[in-house]
């Protein structure tokens, strides 16, 4: 599955959910997470979306180290049941 479509069908079940599925532009910073996941409740995961066989760049590795350092819970995934 692209990574667009595990993009949109993963955001249109957490809406239903009732949480939101935000996209994060960051000017000035390259190699945050695709997207903020923000659930009922509270919770906040970063989620990096990536085809099946799709690898992280060294900067997307230091970005989500550093957000984890920070106490993030910073997710990669590579499917949409993995988002889910």
């Amino acid at each position: 599955m692209l990574e667009s479509e595990i993009e949109r069908r993963a955001g249109a079940r957490v809406k239903a959910a009732g949480g939101l599925w935000l996209k994060w532009v960051s000017p000035g910073m390259a190699g945050v997470p695709d997207r903020i996941l923000i659930a009922p409740g509270g919770r906040v995961v970063f989620v990096e979306l990536k085809q099946e066989r799709g690898r992280l760049s060294n900067l997307q590795r230091w970005v989500r180290d550093k957000l984890r350092g920070l106490g993030c819970d910073v997710r990669v995934t590579h499917s949409l049941e993995e988002v889910l």
